[in-house]
Protein backbone atom coordinates (compact mmCIF):
# COMPACT_ATOMS: atom_id res chain seq x y z
CA UNK A 1 0.00 0.00 0.00
CA UNK A 2 1.38 3.40 -1.02
CA UNK A 3 1.19 5.98 1.73
CA UNK A 4 0.27 9.58 1.04
CA UNK A 5 3.62 10.74 2.40
CA UNK A 6 5.55 8.43 0.10
CA UNK A 7 3.57 9.44 -2.97
CA UNK A 8 4.08 13.11 -2.15
CA UNK A 9 7.83 12.73 -1.67
CA UNK A 10 8.23 10.50 -4.73
CA UNK A 11 6.50 13.06 -6.94
CA UNK A 12 9.15 15.62 -6.02
CA UNK A 13 12.08 13.22 -6.28
CA UNK A 14 11.04 12.18 -9.78
CA UNK A 15 11.19 15.78 -10.92
CA UNK A 16 14.77 16.05 -9.67
CA UNK A 17 15.73 12.75 -11.30
CA UNK A 18 14.35 13.58 -14.74
CA UNK A 19 14.08 10.95 -17.46
CA UNK A 20 16.46 8.68 -19.35
CA UNK A 21 20.16 9.53 -19.08
CA UNK A 22 23.48 7.84 -19.77
CA UNK A 23 26.11 10.48 -19.02
CA UNK A 24 29.72 9.24 -19.39
CA UNK A 25 30.78 10.98 -16.16
CA UNK A 26 27.77 9.85 -14.12
CA UNK A 27 28.81 6.84 -11.98
CA UNK A 28 25.21 5.62 -12.15
CA UNK A 29 25.59 4.93 -15.86
CA UNK A 30 22.45 4.09 -17.77
CA UNK A 31 19.60 5.49 -15.68
CA UNK A 32 15.87 5.93 -16.07
CA UNK A 33 14.02 8.30 -13.72
CA UNK A 34 16.73 7.85 -11.11
CA UNK A 35 16.84 4.04 -11.29
CA UNK A 36 20.18 2.73 -12.53
CA UNK A 37 20.58 -0.39 -14.64
CA UNK A 38 22.19 -2.41 -11.82
CA UNK A 39 19.32 -1.70 -9.43
CA UNK A 40 16.76 -2.55 -12.10
CA UNK A 41 18.58 -5.81 -12.87
CA UNK A 42 18.47 -6.76 -9.21
CA UNK A 43 14.78 -5.93 -8.98
CA UNK A 44 13.89 -7.99 -12.06
CA UNK A 45 15.97 -10.93 -10.87
CA UNK A 46 14.33 -10.89 -7.44
CA UNK A 47 10.93 -10.96 -9.14
CA UNK A 48 11.98 -13.92 -11.28
CA UNK A 49 11.76 -11.85 -14.44
CA UNK A 50 14.36 -11.70 -17.23
CA UNK A 51 16.68 -8.73 -17.22
CA UNK A 52 16.09 -5.94 -19.69
CA UNK A 53 17.09 -2.38 -20.48
CA UNK A 54 16.21 0.02 -17.64
CA UNK A 55 14.89 2.40 -20.30
CA UNK A 56 11.96 -0.04 -20.61
CA UNK A 57 11.09 0.18 -16.91
CA UNK A 58 7.37 0.47 -16.20
CA UNK A 59 5.92 3.07 -13.79
CA UNK A 60 4.70 0.37 -11.38
CA UNK A 61 8.20 -1.14 -11.28
CA UNK A 62 9.73 2.27 -10.66
CA UNK A 63 7.38 3.04 -7.79
CA UNK A 64 8.00 -0.33 -6.13
CA UNK A 65 11.78 0.06 -6.44
CA UNK A 66 11.66 3.49 -4.85
CA UNK A 67 9.39 2.26 -2.09
CA UNK A 68 11.33 -0.91 -1.17
CA UNK A 69 14.90 0.13 -1.86
CA UNK A 70 14.82 3.70 -0.57
CA UNK A 71 11.71 4.83 1.31
CA UNK A 72 11.31 1.72 3.45
CA UNK A 73 15.05 1.52 4.15
CA UNK A 74 15.13 5.06 5.54
CA UNK A 75 11.84 4.35 7.35
CA UNK A 76 10.17 7.25 5.66
CA UNK A 77 6.77 6.49 7.17
CA UNK A 78 8.29 6.92 10.65
CA UNK A 79 10.09 10.21 9.99
CA UNK A 80 8.40 13.58 10.52
CA UNK A 81 7.14 15.67 7.62
CA UNK A 82 9.92 17.37 5.71
CA UNK A 83 12.66 15.27 7.25
CA UNK A 84 11.24 12.23 5.44
CA UNK A 85 11.50 13.91 2.05
CA UNK A 86 14.99 15.32 2.65
CA UNK A 87 16.41 11.96 3.71
CA UNK A 88 14.55 10.18 0.90
CA UNK A 89 15.93 12.49 -1.80
CA UNK A 90 19.45 12.06 -0.44
CA UNK A 91 19.02 8.28 -0.40
CA UNK A 92 18.02 8.21 -4.05
CA UNK A 93 20.96 10.38 -5.08
CA UNK A 94 23.72 8.98 -2.87
CA UNK A 95 22.39 5.77 -1.33
CA UNK A 96 20.30 5.19 1.82
CA UNK A 97 23.24 4.59 4.15
CA UNK A 98 24.93 7.85 3.17
CA UNK A 99 21.75 9.88 3.52
CA UNK A 100 21.04 8.39 6.93
CA UNK A 101 24.56 9.32 8.02
CA UNK A 102 23.83 12.96 7.15
CA UNK A 103 20.74 12.78 9.34
CA UNK A 104 22.67 11.15 12.19
CA UNK A 105 25.51 13.65 11.95
CA UNK A 106 22.99 16.49 12.00
CA UNK A 107 21.37 15.05 15.12
CA UNK A 108 24.73 14.85 16.86
CA UNK A 109 23.48 12.53 19.60
CA UNK A 110 23.35 9.10 17.98
CA UNK A 111 25.77 6.59 16.55
CA UNK A 112 26.63 7.32 12.92
CA UNK A 113 26.17 3.92 11.29
CA UNK A 114 23.95 4.66 8.29
CA UNK A 115 21.02 2.67 9.65
CA UNK A 116 17.83 4.11 11.07
CA UNK A 117 16.85 2.29 14.23
CA UNK A 118 14.81 3.20 17.25
CA UNK A 119 17.56 5.37 18.73
CA UNK A 120 17.74 7.53 15.62
CA UNK A 121 13.96 7.81 15.36
CA UNK A 122 13.73 8.81 19.01
CA UNK A 123 16.41 11.46 18.53
CA UNK A 124 14.56 12.88 15.52
CA UNK A 125 11.28 12.99 17.44
CA UNK A 126 12.98 14.75 20.37
CA UNK A 127 14.82 17.26 18.19
CA UNK A 128 13.40 20.68 19.08
CA UNK A 129 13.54 22.29 15.63
CA UNK A 130 13.01 20.16 12.51
CA UNK A 131 13.50 23.22 10.33
CA UNK A 132 17.03 23.58 11.70
CA UNK A 133 17.57 19.82 11.50
CA UNK A 134 16.77 19.85 7.79
CA UNK A 135 19.21 22.71 7.23
CA UNK A 136 21.93 20.73 9.02
CA UNK A 137 21.22 17.59 6.99
CA UNK A 138 21.49 19.53 3.74
CA UNK A 139 24.70 21.23 4.91
CA UNK A 140 26.25 17.81 5.57
CA UNK A 141 25.09 16.65 2.15
CA UNK A 142 26.72 19.63 0.43
CA UNK A 143 29.98 19.01 2.29
CA UNK A 144 29.94 15.44 0.99
CA UNK A 145 29.18 16.49 -2.58
CA UNK A 146 32.06 18.97 -2.64
CA UNK A 147 34.41 16.14 -1.66
CA UNK A 148 33.65 14.16 -4.83
CA UNK A 149 35.81 14.16 -7.97
CA UNK A 150 32.67 14.71 -10.04
CA UNK A 151 31.88 17.99 -8.28
CA UNK A 152 33.34 19.96 -11.20
CA UNK A 153 30.95 18.20 -13.57
CA UNK A 154 27.76 18.19 -11.53
CA UNK A 155 28.30 20.57 -8.61
CA UNK A 156 26.08 23.30 -9.97
CA UNK A 157 23.16 20.94 -10.53
CA UNK A 158 23.62 19.26 -7.15
CA UNK A 159 23.72 22.64 -5.41
CA UNK A 160 20.46 23.74 -6.98
CA UNK A 161 18.83 20.42 -6.24
CA UNK A 162 19.81 20.42 -2.56
CA UNK A 163 18.72 24.04 -2.17
CA UNK A 164 15.31 23.12 -3.56
CA UNK A 165 15.05 20.03 -1.37
CA UNK A 166 15.93 22.06 1.72
CA UNK A 167 13.34 24.74 0.93
CA UNK A 168 10.61 22.17 0.35
CA UNK A 169 11.55 20.08 3.37
CA UNK A 170 11.48 23.09 5.66
CA UNK A 171 8.12 24.17 4.29
CA UNK A 172 6.66 20.72 4.88
CA UNK A 173 8.11 20.64 8.37
CA UNK A 174 6.23 23.85 9.11
CA UNK A 175 2.98 22.61 7.57
CA UNK A 176 3.30 24.70 4.43
CA UNK A 177 3.15 23.63 0.79
CA UNK A 178 6.60 24.74 -0.27
CA UNK A 179 7.97 25.54 -3.74
CA UNK A 180 7.34 23.32 -6.74
CA UNK A 181 10.31 21.09 -7.58
CA UNK A 182 12.45 22.09 -10.57
CA UNK A 183 14.69 19.81 -12.60
CA UNK A 184 18.33 20.95 -12.46
CA UNK A 185 20.64 19.76 -15.23
CA UNK A 186 23.34 17.59 -13.67
CA UNK A 187 21.55 17.42 -10.34
CA UNK A 188 20.38 13.91 -11.15
CA UNK A 189 23.92 12.50 -11.47
CA UNK A 190 24.58 9.87 -8.83
CA UNK A 191 26.76 11.21 -6.01
CA UNK A 192 28.35 8.15 -4.45
CA UNK A 193 31.26 7.45 -2.15
CA UNK A 194 33.28 5.67 -4.84
CA UNK A 195 33.68 9.07 -6.53
CA UNK A 196 35.51 10.55 -3.53
CA UNK A 197 38.62 12.62 -4.05
CA UNK A 198 41.89 10.99 -3.09
CA UNK A 199 43.32 12.14 0.26
CA UNK A 200 46.34 14.43 0.27
CA UNK A 201 49.57 12.44 0.27
CA UNK A 202 52.20 13.06 2.98
CA UNK A 203 54.87 11.67 0.62
CA UNK A 204 56.44 15.08 -0.02
CA UNK A 205 56.85 15.68 3.69
CA UNK A 206 58.17 12.17 4.23
CA UNK A 207 60.80 12.74 1.56
CA UNK A 208 62.04 15.73 3.51
CA UNK A 209 61.76 14.57 7.11
CA UNK A 210 62.28 10.87 6.52
CA UNK A 211 65.77 12.02 5.88
CA UNK A 212 68.13 9.48 7.32
CA UNK A 213 70.82 8.04 5.07
CA UNK A 214 68.98 4.75 4.90
CA UNK A 215 65.84 6.35 3.49
CA UNK A 216 67.54 8.20 0.69
CA UNK A 217 65.26 11.18 1.26
CA UNK A 218 66.11 14.78 0.47
CA UNK A 219 67.04 15.42 4.08
CA UNK A 220 69.31 12.37 3.99
CA UNK A 221 71.07 13.62 0.85
CA UNK A 222 71.74 16.99 2.47
CA UNK A 223 73.05 15.31 5.61
CA UNK A 224 75.31 13.10 3.54
CA UNK A 225 76.79 16.10 1.74
CA UNK A 226 77.25 17.93 5.04
CA UNK A 227 79.06 14.95 6.59
CA UNK A 228 81.38 14.65 3.59
CA UNK A 229 82.40 18.33 3.63
CA UNK A 230 82.60 18.87 7.39
CA UNK A 231 86.18 17.49 7.78
CA UNK A 232 87.40 19.96 5.12
CA UNK A 233 85.67 23.01 6.53
CA UNK A 234 88.50 23.93 8.89
CA UNK A 235 90.96 24.51 6.05
CA UNK A 236 88.69 26.40 3.68
CA UNK A 237 86.36 29.34 4.39
CA UNK A 238 84.45 28.52 1.22
CA UNK A 239 83.78 24.95 2.30
CA UNK A 240 82.91 26.19 5.79
CA UNK A 241 80.30 28.49 4.25
CA UNK A 242 78.95 25.63 2.14
CA UNK A 243 78.63 23.42 5.23
CA UNK A 244 76.83 26.22 7.08
CA UNK A 245 74.48 26.67 4.13
CA UNK A 246 73.76 22.94 4.10
CA UNK A 247 72.91 23.04 7.80
CA UNK A 248 70.46 25.90 7.24
CA UNK A 249 68.99 24.26 4.14
CA UNK A 250 68.57 20.98 5.99
CA UNK A 251 66.72 22.73 8.78
CA UNK A 252 64.42 24.49 6.30
CA UNK A 253 63.74 21.25 4.44
CA UNK A 254 62.96 19.43 7.67
CA UNK A 255 60.60 22.15 8.90
CA UNK A 256 58.94 22.32 5.50
CA UNK A 257 58.50 18.56 5.50
CA UNK A 258 56.86 18.64 8.93
CA UNK A 259 54.48 21.40 7.83
CA UNK A 260 53.68 19.52 4.61
CA UNK A 261 52.90 16.35 6.52
CA UNK A 262 50.72 18.16 9.05
CA UNK A 263 48.77 19.88 6.28
CA UNK A 264 48.35 16.58 4.44
CA UNK A 265 47.07 14.90 7.60
CA UNK A 266 44.67 17.78 8.24
CA UNK A 267 43.33 17.66 4.67
CA UNK A 268 42.95 13.88 4.86
CA UNK A 269 41.05 14.16 8.14
CA UNK A 270 38.77 16.86 6.70
CA UNK A 271 38.09 14.70 3.64
CA UNK A 272 37.31 11.65 5.77
CA UNK A 273 34.93 13.75 7.86
CA UNK A 274 33.20 15.14 4.77
CA UNK A 275 32.73 11.64 3.38
CA UNK A 276 31.58 10.24 6.72
CA UNK A 277 34.17 7.48 6.56
CA UNK A 278 35.65 8.59 9.86
CA UNK A 279 34.07 10.56 12.64
CA UNK A 280 36.42 12.65 14.84
CA UNK A 281 36.39 11.52 18.47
Amino acid sequence: MTSHLYAKALKHVLVHEGGKVDHPRDPGGRTNQGVIQRVYDGYRSRKGRPRRDVFLMEPAERDEIYRVQYWDVIRGDDLPAGVDYVVFDGAVNSGPAQSVKWLQRALGTVRVDGQIGEATLAAVAAYPDHDALIAAICARRMTFLRALRTWTDFGRGWSRRVAGVEATGQAWACGSVGPEPVFCQGGNAKATLDQAKLPASPAGGDAAIGGGLATGGLGGALQQAQDALAPLAGGSPVIANVVAALVVTGAIVTIGGIVWRLLAQRKAAALADALDVAVPA
